[in-house]
């Protein structure tokens, strides 16, 4: 049998996605794959679905005057994508999220450009007041396809100890 599964009857088999607490290590980086390349209608979708008002994710002549010549991926759409993808590796078994902190925009990303993300687990410890969970937090970078770095945050997630959890039957 092949990891990623449980075996629910015999011949029947269901896919598991993420990690119980007790399997997160510090100092371990879990590449999320695939990529994610970025077009013009999430931009224009993600930043008019938030009311983002800024014409320089949207308005392409605006943007063609400004230093970067051409509309920019709106930063939140970015942070969302990377979230998105982290979660088979890192919060897929969680209760909640319970923070994002130090948000960097280090570099532009632009619609055609493609996102690749990892995170790195910066601490665990179990929570004080919920034995049946812990708190991990990570470090989430995201490059570009030329590998420059555009975004990086921390977050930090309750998540499920092995044996407890809603999957967990």
């Amino acid at each position: 049998m092949r990891k990623g599964v449980i075996e629910v009857a015999p011949g029947r088999f269901r896919e598991t996605f993420g990690r119980y607490f007790e399997e997160f290590e510090v100092g371990h980086i879990y590449e999320h794959r695939p990529g994610r390349t970025i077009t013009d209608a999430d931009n224009v979708s993600f930043t008019l679905l938030t009311m983002n008002t800024h014409p320089l994710h949207f308005d392409y002549e605006y943007a063609a005057k400004t230093e970067f010549g051409r509309p920019l991926v709106c930063s939140p759409l970015t942070v969302a994508i990377l979230v998105g993808m982290s979660v088979s590796d890192v919060s897929q078994k969680a209760v909640a999220n319970l923070g994002w902190t130090n948000i960097s925009m280090t570099h532009p990303l632009f619609c055609g450009d493609t996102l690749y993300g990892e995170s790195e687990v910066l601490g665990k410890r179990e929570s004080s007041s919920r034995p049946e969970q812990g708190i991990v937090t990570v470090k989430t970078t995201g490059r570009n396809q030329k590998g420059d770095i555009v975004c990086t945050f921390e977050r930090s997630i309750l998540v499920w100890k092995q044996g407890f959890g809603p999957a967990d039957d």
